[in-house]
């Protein structure tokens, strides 16, 4: 198993799509760190089903994201794989859109990506092996009405993952 020992982040993973790639993960043998939200005794559950230790930290905060991923290094080792998963949506006219949703997506859904990865690209580099997986979902492609923070941020998942492909990849 090419990932047995490595060490994964996933972000968004108390739950769904976040969740199965984090039980995908756990089953080839990697160590794995959860991130998010939920009830505590659900999250403590996964914990104990992944053998996995958990991150809570908030991705509109770059404070803590970088404490999320020193968390991970102190107690599990750099992270191999960071899987940026984690999402939040809100559906509204753009003339209405909530200039708080806005902001919020566009720090969960797009510059926590960047954070994640500016912090684990390093260490990866320095052990010659590492992957990055950005969900960006087909709203990264085409759009959809009233999703405009949403389409935007996944949009800018994909040109920034090309990039950091064209920087970091061998």
């Amino acid at each position: 198993m090419i990932i047995e020992g490595k060490v994964a982040l996933v972000t968004g993973s108390t739950s769904g799509i976040g969740l199965a790639i984090a039980r995908a993960i756990a089953a080839e043998g990697a160590k794995v760190m959860l991130n998010g939200f939920g009830d505590a005794a659900e999250i403590d559950r996964i914990k104990t089903e992944l053998g996995a230790l958990h991150d809570g930290a908030d991705l509109s905060d770059p404070v803590q994201i970088e404490a999320m991923v020193r968390h991970c290094a102190d107690e599990l080792g750099a992270p191999d794989i960071l899987v940026n998963n984690a999402g939040i949506q809100h559906v509204s006219p753009v003339e209405s859109f909530p200039p708080e949703k806005w902001n919020a997506i566009m720090a969960i859904n797009l510059s926590a990506v960047f954070h994640t990865t500016r912090l684990a690209i390093p260490a990866m580099k320095q052990k010659g092996w590492g992957r990055i997986i950005n969900t960006a979902s087909a709203h990264s492609l085409v759009a959809s009405p009233n999703k405009s923070a949403y389409v935007a941020a996944k949009h800018g998942v994909a040109g920034f993952t090309k990039t950091v492909a064209l920087e970091a990849a061998k």
